[in-house]
């Protein structure tokens, strides 16, 4: 976008803690673009079961308008038992914006930083960071039929061809910006849609001879992302193998709670958002781990507004503050949200001033 467009961002704020970490989000974007650095505008709306108790739909029509319209969408969390028992609960929300907006591609980043190391269940002691990318409106979560009886149930796996390859030049596009490593995770010993993905993503491997391919089994990436995830740059897989090896991901780091995520399209504005659920358990007692949302709006400054700069101040900032020991109860921390967003702003200023 241009330099002097005031960007228009999105914010669905949802349900139980995610109205807390949205405002935090929203203060260290507000911290880290004073002085003009950064020109923006948001537009708040509900999603989720805040919109289902104001407009009787978890994705109102006006929602949906506002983020089409938006640069930039920022997500905090949704759902929760309050409205397990809805005719329509508020994850069909996310089903049905991930469907209007065309957002094929789940972006999860998986890195242990020195500042996580020590919360880190596993001890490798080469760099972690690689980044899984998985096919997000296609696959066995939308497949049919889809049938239910007493004696028998259906799932559906469908993929075509053009859905795997706009998913898979978006794998190999990021990995010649990363470390030129792609591995497509699958269960082609098995699976006809593993073995059609195989033959799809390895003819598209010959169009980028800069980036290294290889292939492997599921279950056997489970394995080496618990033994040894240093060997990994860029994973591309669908739809419900990423679902299951993203969290697997994202729990080596330390915190589900300090992990962001983008969805994004060919073309509109791309979504980004923690990868945790909303926590009613500990909603309203101000103890939510902010750092996953203030991640997502440095993911959203670096990917959609070109703002690596503003993107750096923000992460080393998070990293100078768990340095620091200010963190929350996820973490082994006694700050509470507000003093763990308080402290990334502190730090973004102070480095500015050095």
């Amino acid at each position: 976008m241009q330099e002097n467009k005031t960007a228009q961002i999105a914010v669905l704020a949802g349900d139980y803690i995610g109205p807390e970490i949205m405002a935090a989000g929203l203060k260290v974007l507000q911290a880290v673009s004073e002085e003009g650095r950064f020109e923006y505008k948001i537009h708040e709306e509900p999603f989720g079961g805040a919109a289902i108790d104001q407009a009787g739909d978890p994705l109102p029509q006006q929602t949906l308008e506002t983020c089409q319209q938006s640069d930039a969408i920022l997500l905090a969390a949704i759902g929760g038992p309050k409205w397990d028992q809805a005719p329509k609960r508020p994850e069909a929300g996310l089903l049905e914006i991930r469907k209007a907006l065309n957002l094929f591609a789940n972006i999860r980043p998986t890195a242990i930083s020195s500042a996580m190391q020590q919360y880190s269940p596993i001890k490798n002691e080469k760099p972690v960071d690689f980044v899984i990318v998985r096919e997000l409106t296609s696959g066995i979560y939308f497949g049919t039929p889809r049938e239910k009886h007493a004696d028998y149930a259906l799932d559906t796996m469908r993929y075509t061809k053009e859905e795997v390859q706009r998913i898979t030049h978006i794998a190999f596009q990021m990995a010649q910006k990363r470390r030129h490593h792609v591995t497509l995770v699958d269960k082609a010993n098995v699976l006809a849609t593993s073995k059609f993905w195989r033959e799809i993503v390895g003819e598209i491997a010959r169009d980028y001879p800069d980036v290294t391919y290889d292939t492997s089994y599921v279950d056997a990436a489970s394995m080496k992302i618990i033994s040894a995830p240093d060997q990994f740059d860029v994973i591309l897989t669908e739809n419900l193998f990423g679902d299951i090896l993203s969290d697997e991901s994202a729990e080596i780091t330390g915190s589900l709670g300090t992990i962001p995520s983008m969805s994004q399209g060919s073309d509109g504005p791309a979504l980004y958002e923690p990868i945790h659920g909303s926590a009613p358990d500990i909603a309203g007692k101000g103890i939510a781990d902010p750092i996953s949302m203030v991640k997502s709006v440095a993911m959203m400054l670096a990917n959609t507004f070109d703002r690596q700069d503003l993107a750096t101040e923000i992460t080393d900032a998070i990293n100078e503050t768990i340095s620091k020991q200010i963190m929350t109860p996820d973490l082994g921390g006694h700050a509470n949200t507000d003093e763990v967003t308080q402290a990334i702003i502190n730090s973004i200023q102070e480095s500015r001033r050095a």
